[in-house]
């Protein structure tokens, strides 16, 4: 053995959890020394624990050999890689081709956004049948429960509790804007017919649309002008201010002085979401969404707490049913953003928004069964009115998606 020269070239296999054993055998032909080009054989098996190899196993092992012939041998040397079927390993980390993906369900993410509306509608069928509870102090418990399912979200996908720190800033607008709507809607839902509430509400992709031109600098069409003043005379239809209808307005629940605090509400609600939205187009996709959800509800629980210690509104809710539809009124709100969420991401925003027009429909729906109360006239076509609209935005923006290129 004295003078033989071992040389066997190590080399590191990168091969994602799995063992592997490696076997070197290194024959050395011939005792003379003095010859320079003695012949070397070097035999490697590689064992390797679950085995899942393509069938190009074999078709690799002898590219190798042929690539390494001419460079990494010395002359008159003959290099044999013995590489058992199966049991080879490739020198480079194996792109294996996973088992086919199943196909996507075509309609999953109009189905998510279907069930988002039937949520969302359900959380304000249950805001207007609470009795003799603040809408501020609603908000205040529902935005106390989704913290306590938010955190565990959080560490779970280990984003942290603040986020980037070039993001924050956007992340505590999005909190407080985003919980001054949700207190909005709320009390717009407890001081006005539930329909006519939704109706306003859902007048926010409009908004949203001008209010992009404006901070995002998004390109603002004469479509977009058109839409507005339909919404706004959708609005007004609903609204009946006295100087246009008169005195004497039929249809409306209560007294007009709340009517008309339900219907600035509600306005104002909806420009406050078309502000959270624009808010989150400017955070884009850096940040997780369980992210965003944790600062909308923790700053809109701190927000409440000061707000109904200052009016004197506190309550303690009565034991049973409205406790009960307390909690499910934050579960619901959960459920209804995760559906969304899910829906945006697998569909076009497009289709999204002509889905959630169920949403005016379940409200019409609700506020019959429920209440016993007929939409007059003037509500139909105000509804009618916002509904055109808003899926005029949303058929122009996907139409603008699918041809764009």
């Amino acid at each position: 053995m004295g003078d033989c020269n071992h040389c066997t070239h190590e080399r590191a296999l990168t091969v994602n959890d799995d063992v592997t054993v490696v076997f070197h055998k290194v024959d050395s032909h011939g005792d003379n020394s003095d010859h320079v080009d003695d012949e070397r054989t070097a035999e490697r098996v590689h064992l390797r624990s679950n085995s899942h190899l393509s069938s190009k196993c074999e078709d690799d092992a002898e590219e190798r050999e042929e690539a390494k012939g001419s460079d990494s041998s010395p002359e008159g040397s003959e290099k044999k890689t013995l590489c058992l079927p199966a049991f080879c390993v490739r020198s480079e980390p194996a792109s294996l081709e996973g088992p086919e993906k199943p196909k996507k369900c075509p309609g999953l993410g109009l189905f998510y956004a279907f069930l988002s509306t039937v949520f969302f509608s359900i959380i304000a069928l249950l805001v207007k049948t609470i009795q003799g509870i603040h809408a501020i102090e609603i908000s205040g418990i529902r935005c106390f429960f989704q913290m306590l399912f938010i955190v565990p979200l959080l560490i779970y996908h280990k984003t942290g509790f603040l986020g980037p720190r070039d993001k924050r800033l956007y992340l505590v607008l999005r909190g407080f804007i985003g919980s001054n709507a949700m207190i909005l809607l709320f009390y717009a839902v407890q001081q006005m017919p539930l329909a006519d509430a939704t109706v306003i509400m859902f007048s926010n992709p409009v908004f949203t649309s001008l209010l992009a031109w404006i901070f995002l600098k998004e390109r603002c069409t004469i479509w977009d002008c058109v839409f507005t003043v339909f919404t706004l005379s959708g609005v007004i239809l609903i609204a009946r201010p006295p100087f246009l209808f008169g005195e004497q307005v039929h249809g409306i629940e209560g007294n007009y002085t709340n009517h008309i605090k339900g219907t600035i509400a509600a306005f104002a609600g909806a420009i406050g979401a078309a502000f959270t939205f624009v808010v989150l187009r400017k955070i884009g996709k850096s940040v997780h969404y369980y992210l965003s959800v944790w600062y909308y509800a923790v700053i809109g629980f701190i927000e409440c707490i000061i707000a109904i210690s200052v009016l004197g509104e506190w309550k303690i809710p009565s034991c049973g049913r409205d406790r009960w539809m307390l909690m499910l009124i934050a579960i619901l709100g959960i459920a209804g953003q995760t559906f969304l969420t899910k829906a945006l991401q697998i569909e076009k925003a497009g289709p999204v928004a002509l889905m959630r027009t169920v949403d005016v429909m379940l409200a019409f729906i609700f506020q019959l069964i429920f209440f016993n109360h007929a939409p007059t006239w003037w509500s139909l076509g105000g509804a009618l009115c916002v509904v055109v609209s808003t899926s005029g935005v949303a058929l122009r923006k996907w139409y603008t998606s699918t041809h764009k290129g």
